[in-house]
């Protein structure tokens, strides 16, 4: 497995799902299993992201998911792209304090669209969410308006090319 960490692009992130250095987010640490064409990550969250007590807030959730399909498209479909609709379903609680995995996966891609699924659950195997998304894919100018800075190198590759 390929662990996913954004010290690779060469801009600074701030991530609120993913981000490791942010002491505010949640931490997810997702990884691309190759084998079976996947991201995935296990997670844990406390009490200080729930709604209910015991609940974790389904906005929460519904960006875990979110996130899962935004690395599905970096890691998968090798593209910078971000969420132009976003579809969660919720099948029972993600509670707070306990072990959780989500896994991501794309569904089709072409040069405007990206279309993801992503699941989320519990450790008996149970489906506690499930997600589709739509992504679209970044150029450079789009790019360098969400990360601030030009994107080039090898991080260039994850761009779709201006059109003219």
């Amino acid at each position: 497995m390929k662990v996913l960490d954004n010290a690779q692009w060469g801009f600074e992130s701030n991530c609120f799902v993913c981000e490791r250095a942010n002491p505010q987010g949640l931490r997810v640490p997702f990884a691309h299993d190759e084998a079976r064409h996947v991201v995935v990550a296990t997670f844990s969250l406390g009490p200080e992201f729930s709604g209910a007590p015991n609940f974790v807030h389904g906005g929460i959730v519904s960006a875990i998911l979110d996130e899962a399909m935004a690395w599905a498209a970096i890691a998968i479909g090798g593209a910078f792209a971000v969420t132009s609709e976003l579809s969660v379903r919720f099948e029972r609680p993600v509670r707070v304090d306990r072990s959780y995995r989500v896994e991501a996966a794309l569904l089709d891609t072409d040069t405007t669209a990206i279309h993801a699924e992503a699941s989320i659950v519990d450790a008996k195997d149970r489906v506690c969410a499930t997600a589709t998304s739509t992504l679209v894919p970044l150029n450079a100018t789009q790019a360098a308006d969400a990360t601030g800075t030009e994107v080039v190198g090898a991080d260039g590759a994850f761009l779709r090319p201006t059109r003219t």
